[in-house]
């Protein structure tokens, strides 16, 4: 069986789960243990599985958590994926065992699921504030004291409530708190240099708080003015190092070491260079990363601003590759230059673009691989169920492309395909399903 690394995570009750008729992409029609996936021989391409399925090329998972490991190593840097991505238990195991310092999540139950499988490190990239959730996490590092969890804060109320929540927990060891840096009009993040240094000293001198750090997101800077963008990330990336030395030079931090955190997915080239080398105080910094959907890629938005940094870095080949693909099969033609397909808006990404078509196949042909679809087909809109796949005028394809034939699509923006999915196939480059991987949104 082939599977990824994991990372010391507790994913053997996922593989010994039932996974029953009606998980979404399965052709069960009767209960089915996940860990024997892999002997059922099943292959996209000859049609084994339900339509649509998500898949995930192992290939390209391999190849990409090796470049940022590479890629990390090359800069000194660290790396926290961003698990909202993904929300994969399997992927999270398999980022840590390829050298991940730990997983970044949004929210305070992305959290306790993370606890769940056995993460040991995690940076909460978001405002804790609600009590129960303070409540939760708190609970785990009372009960669990190898558990990390560093927290954000951008205000002085923020503050104030983690400091009184860590007093009446009466936890044994500080919460480390990271000051987020904002943007104006953007997100949350305190709007000046100044606030920022203002939060950090409340943090400073609250009982039970510890100032672990500085971060922010740069990935608010994204426009289509690229010069632009690379100018008004490398400023903010000095604004976040400037408080790292202006903290320190008046003994703010109480952490053994200073972490210093952004990185989207868009210019994290431009952090690790901004972040490298910081030396000359008081304690080490460690720089880290948050870039979550390098794992998998995109056809999209991330393939675009991918092939961008490959340029900055001079290395035009070997890139970061896209892995995950949605299969859907043609179900109606009701048009010479319309193909109806068997996905939606339930199965593939559409906030930023829509899916974009890759690849046609018909099951049952002597073709290995799927053919690649003629220039100019277009996915143009999307129903809950349906995607309305546009073919080019008088292409061969118009008359060709039956009832029944499959298209695998790729999309832009992975994290909104991920949520869609309770469970995605891992697939050889020839379709051949390898194993399953689990998401929890």
């Amino acid at each position: 069986m082939h599977t990824l690394p994991h990372g010391g995570l507790a994913l053997s009750g996922l593989e010994e789960q039932l996974l029953h008729p009606g998980t979404k992409g399965l052709p069960l029609r009767e209960p089915l243990r996940q860990g024997a996936i892999p002997v059922q021989g099943w292959n996209i391409l000859r049609g084994d599985t339900s339509f649509p399925v998500a898949v995930l090329k192992e290939s390209a998972l391999r190849h990409n958590l090796d470049w940022m490991r590479a890629f990390c190593e090359r800069y000194g840097v660290t790396l926290a994926p961003h698990g909202k991505t993904t929300m994969s238990p399997q992927l999270f195991g398999a980022q840590l065992a390829n050298g991940a310092w730990g997983i970044t999540l949004a929210s305070a139950t992305q959290v306790q699921l993370a606890h769940r499988f056995g993460v040991r490190r995690v940076l909460l990239a978001n405002q804790l504030v609600a009590r129960a959730d303070i409540d939760s996490v708190l609970s785990l590092l009372h009960g669990d004291p190898d558990f990390e969890c560093i927290v954000l804060a951008d205000s002085l109320d923020g503050v104030a409530r983690l400091a009184a929540a860590v007093q009446a927990k009466g936890l044994a060891r500080p919460l480390p708190v990271l000051v987020e840096l904002g943007l104006a009009g953007k997100r949350a993040g305190c709007r000046t240099p100044d606030a920022a240094l203002a939060v950090a000293r409340a943090a400073a001198q609250a009982e039970g708080l510890a100032l672990a750090g500085f971060e922010g997101y740069e990935g608010l800077l994204v426009t289509h003015d690229r010069a632009a963008d690379v100018a008004a990330v490398n400023t903010f990336l000095e604004q976040l190092v400037a408080l790292v030395r202006g903290a320190d030079a008046d003994g703010l931090f109480g952490t053994p070491e200073i972490l210093l955190s952004a990185g989207g997915s868009s210019y994290f080239d431009l952090v690790a260079r901004g972040f490298a080398g910081i030396a000359d105080l008081s304690r080490p910094v460690r720089a880290v990363l948050r870039s979550g959907c390098y794992l998998t890629s995109d056809h999209g938005t991330y393939y675009r601003q991918l092939k961008e940094l490959d340029e900055r870095e001079g290395r035009p080949q070997g890139g970061l590759r896209p892995a995950l693909e949605v299969w859907s099969m043609v179900q109606s033609r009701p048009e010479p230059t319309l193909a109806i397909l068997t996905m939606g808006k339930r199965d593939a990404s559409y906030d930023v673009d829509l899916p974009v078509p890759l690849f046609i196949h018909r099951p049952g042909s002597e073709a290995v691989l799927p053919a690649p679809l003629p220039p100019g087909c277009e996915i143009v809109k999307l129903n809950d169920q349906h995607a309305y796949l546009r073919l080019p005028e008088g292409d061969p394809l118009c008359e060709a492309l039956a009832v029944g034939d499959l298209v695998g699509c790729g999309i832009s923006h992975p994290c909104t395909t991920f949520d869609k999915w309770s469970l995605l196939l891992a697939v050889d480059d020839a379709y051949a399903v390898r194993f399953a991987v689990n998401t929890f949104f």
